[in-house]
């Protein structure tokens, strides 16, 4: 895994949880190390100018700090199919071993989901064919919180769902391998993407008996169902 690389991505989004529209799709082309070799932070804009989609936007809070990072070229506009296609061109430069985000199934569904919108549905799948898909959430699930050390540090800062269970978002998991325990995930993509990277990196270093990397062919129906099912069950983890 020395020579490999992989893309974390992270997505924002409008609309709702069942038909989410992506606004804002950060990435970074990292090695198991976590060193970045390529980073993207891209706006939107058929969805980002909606502005009756927007409003609906749970960080709608956020639009102005966006339009100050679009105004500054910290942030760059694209369309939604120029978005997909420097996806599809880092993929194939970087030879990329697999995409990876923390709970995959939401951004996978909703890129899909923006695509389908977009396209009144001839398009159906945002990421290349046959492209692996790793979630990071559910690698944490089967490694981190078996440990008593991260059960504990839960325990210890309240860091329980209302039903008790240890949570395993990318924020709490971010304090715990950085003992930062004020840090606030900000929310935005490629930020959001900054910290699931280092994550992803001290699961793989942890190299745990029982950790699962969620290897998927997102395009057969059997990985779809799986992916549907562990998302349903990181919810319980939120």
């Amino acid at each position: 895994m020395e020579n490999d690389f992989f893309m974390t991505i992270d997505t924002e989004a409008t609309n709702s949880l069942d038909d989410p529209f992506v606004y804002d799709l950060g990435l970074a082309i990292h090695n198991a190390e976590g060193e970045v070799f390529h980073t993207e932070s891209l706006v939107i804009a058929e969805i980002f100018y909606d502005h009756a989609l927007m409003k609906s936007a749970y960080f709608a809070d956020k639009i102005p700090s966006y339009m100050h990072d679009i105004s500054t070229k910290k942030r760059k506009v694209v369309s939604f199919f120029t978005a997909r296609k420097i996806v599809k061109n880092l993929i194939k430069r970087y030879n990329v071993k697999a995409i990876i985000a923390h709970n995959a199934y939401f951004d996978y569904n909703a890129l899909n989901t923006t695509l389908k919108y977009l396209t009144n549905s001839r398009g159906r799948f945002f990421l290349p064919f046959g492209t692996p898909l790793w979630d990071s959430l559910r690698m944490a699930q089967t490694s981190l919180a078996r440990t008593e050390d991260y059960k504990k540090y839960c325990q210890r800062n309240n860091y329980l769902t209302p039903r008790g269970r240890i949570q395993l978002t990318a924020e709490v998991i971010y304090r715990y391998i950085t003992n930062n325990h004020a840090f606030m995930e900000e929310h935005t993509g490629l930020a959001d993407v900054m910290i699931e990277k280092e994550i992803t990196a001290y699961l793989l270093k942890m190299n745990h008996a029982s950790m699962k990397k969620c290897l998927f062919n997102p395009q057969k129906e059997e990985d779809a169902k799986t992916m549907l099912e562990w998302f349903e069950e990181s919810l319980l983890m939120e």
